[in-house]
C-alpha cells in the first residue's frame, strides 16, 4: 500500500509517509502480510489449493527491499506449495527499480514484471502527477530483460486532458520499442475524491472526452496489432498466448484468489470479501490473532451468472452462448 508520491488520478488503497503516521513502518510490513497468509492457509484447512498465480500490487510493491518480497513468495511456497510453472508478478513503478534489484527478484522466482509507463509525453505524465521522466520506463524495461524476465508489461493511460493524438501515438510507439511482450492500455477515469477529479470539478481540467477515449482505443488496437500484439481482453494486448496475463484471466473467469494486505479483496467458492483499508488497523487486528476482514458477501447463483456473463464477454474468448 506504499507510494513516494499519490498520482492525482489514482484511488487504490495507497499511503505515502505521510498519510500513514505513526505506528507504520515499511520495514514490518512483509511480516504483518505473512500473519495473513498462515491465516488464509489455516482457513483453507485441507482444501488449501496449489498456487498457480501470485500477482503483488499497489501502490509501489517495489518500495520494498526486494529481499522482502523474495520472502513473501517463499512462505506462500512453504504453505501452499507453488506449481511449477507458477506465474509470479509484481508491479513496479520504473523509477523503483534497478537492475541490481530486478535481478534479485528473478532468482527469488518472479517471472513477470509489469511496469506504469503510463505515458512518454512528458506534460502528459506532469498532469497525471508521475514522478518519472519518460525515457525511464524504457530503461526498466531493458534492465528487466537483462535480469532474466521473458514477460514484462507496460501500462498506459489515454484521455488525460491535454493528451493530442500524436501524444498517443508517441506513448504507444515508444511502449512497443522497448520491447515487452504484454501492454495495456486504459482509458483515464476521473474518480470521485482524488486530486483530478478536484481539479476537474473546478473546472481547471477538461473531463475527459468520451469519443477522444473511443478514437484512442481505435489508435491503440490498430497500432499494436500492426506490431505483432494480439488482442485478449478489453484494455490487453499480448505477443502470443504465453504473454497473457494468467493471474488476470482468474478474475475474469470466477477463479479463486486469496488478496493478503490493507484494502485487498477475496473470492473463494461464491464468498467475497475485503480487508480493512488502513495499514495500521490491518497490522493490529492480525497481531491480535483477529481476521483484517472487513465486509464480505455470499454471491448467489443469479450473481455469479450475472458477473459470468459481464467478464467473459471482455475476453476475445467470448462465452458459451448457453
Amino acid at each position: 500500500p506504499f507510494c513516494t508520491t499519490r498520482c492525482g488520478y489514482c484511488d487504490f488503497t495507497t499511503y505515502t509517509a505521510e498519510e500513514l503516521g505513526p505506528g507504520v513502518s515499511r520495514s514490518e510490513y512483509v511480516d504483518t502480510a505473512l500473519l495473513e497468509l498462515r491465516l488464509a492457509r489455516h482457513v483453507l484447512g485441507d482444501a488449501a489449493p496449489r498456487v498457480d498465480t501470485v500477482f503483488v500490487g499497489g501502490g509501489t510493491p517495489t518500495l520494498l527491499p526486494a529481499g522482502h518480497l523474495a520472502a513473501v513468495l517463499r512462505r506462500i511456497d512453504e504453505l501452499f506449495g507453488l506449481a511449477p510453472e507458477a506465474e509470479v508478478t509484481t508491479e513496479a513503478n520504473p523509477e523503483s527499480v534497478a537492475p541490481a534489484y530486478l535481478s534479485r527478484l528473478r532468482e527469488a522466482g518472479f517471472t513477470r514484471i509489469s511496469f506504469g509507463m503510463q505515458s512518454a509525453a512528458p506534460h502528459v505524465l506532469r498532469v497525471l502527477d508521475r514522478v518519472h521522466t519518460p525515457g525511464r520506463a524504457v530503461e526498466a524495461v531493458a534492465e528487466a530483460r537483462r535480469a532474466g524476465f521473458r514477460h514484462v508489461n507496460v501500462d498506459l493511460i489515454y484521455g488525460t486532458p491535454g493528451e493530442t493524438d500524436a501524444d498517443w501515438q508517441a506513448s504507444l510507439d515508444t511502449a512497443i520499442a522497448a520491447g515487452p511482450d504484454h501492454v495495456s492500455a486504459y482509458a483515464l477515469i476521473v474518480e470521485e475524491g482524488t486530486a483530478l477529479a478536484r481539479k476537474v470539478n473546478r473546472g481547471e481540467l477538461p473531463a475527459p472526452d468520451d469519443d477522444v477515449l473511443a478514437d484512442r482505443y481505435a489508435q491503440a488496437d490498430e497500432t499494436l496489432a500492426r506490431s505483432g500484439f494480439g488482442w485478449y481482453e478489453v484494455s490487453n494486448w499480448a505477443r502470443g498466448t504465453a504473454a497473457r496475463s494468467r493471474h488476470n484471466r482468474l478474475y475474469w473467469t470466477g477463479g479463486d484468489w486469496w488478496g493478503a494486505g490493507p484494502g485487498a479483496h477475496s473470492h473463494v467458492g461464491g464468498v467475497r470479501w475485503w480487508n480493512v483499508k488502513h495499514p495500521s488497523a490491518y497490522a493490529k487486528r492480525l497481531a491480535d490473532g483477529v481476521s483484517p476482514g472487513h465486509g464480505r458477501e455470499l454471491l448467489t447463483a443469479e450473481d455469479q451468472h450475472v458477473e459470468d456473463v459481464m467478464l467473459r464477454v471482455r475476453l476475445a474468448a467470448g462465452l458459451p452462448l448457453a
